[in-house]
């Protein structure tokens, strides 16, 4: 009996280790469209804003090279408090006209709770916009398309 029990015991352990403590979290595409503007490439970058308007994480970066990313004024001095390693969320910047599609994952938990995403966009020697595209986290937010204030035309979210 006590062997039966040792066993059961060790399966348990086993499997309580073998999951994950991470909250639940779902994949979205987005697609981004950029309006027909003149200029260089735009870094923008996608972070997840609580209901008090603070940043809390950063989700993608669209431009690679860091010595611009002080150009996203607002998201720096997050990132600067934070020191987040966005070497892996991070892409190529995007040109007037051109289309990105990036995937990320959002936690479940932060949907219809008064979060949003912002969509921050930079280019070189042009002006900066914080809130080119700000996402309401809510069922029927991330079902719509959303329309750019500044060098985005749209962003559209797909769930994968």
């Amino acid at each position: 009996m006590k062997s039966i029990f040792k066993v059961a015991l060790t399966v348990l352990l086993i499997t309580l280790v073998s999951y994950p403590s991470q909250a639940q979290a779902s994949k979205y595409k987005c697609m981004l469209q950029m309006s027909n503007y003149m200029g260089e490439g735009a870094y923008i970058v996608v972070s997840l804003i609580n209901s008090k308007g603070e940043y809390e994480k950063t989700l993608y970066v669209m431009g690679d090279d860091k010595k611009w990313y002080k150009s996203l004024k607002e998201w720096n001095k997050f990132q600067a408090k934070k020191h987040e390693d966005v070497s892996a969320i991070s892409g190529a910047s995007v040109t007037g006209g051109d289309r990105s599609v990036t995937t990320f994952e959002i936690e479940d938990s932060k949907i219809n709770k008064g979060y949003k995403l912002r969509f921050e966009s930079a280019v070189e020697d042009q002006k900066y916009h914080v809130n080119d595209v700000e996402i309401p986290l809510t069922t029927a937010g991330l079902a719509d398309k959303t329309d750019g204030k500044g060098y985005i035309r749209y962003v559209k979210l797909i769930k994968i």
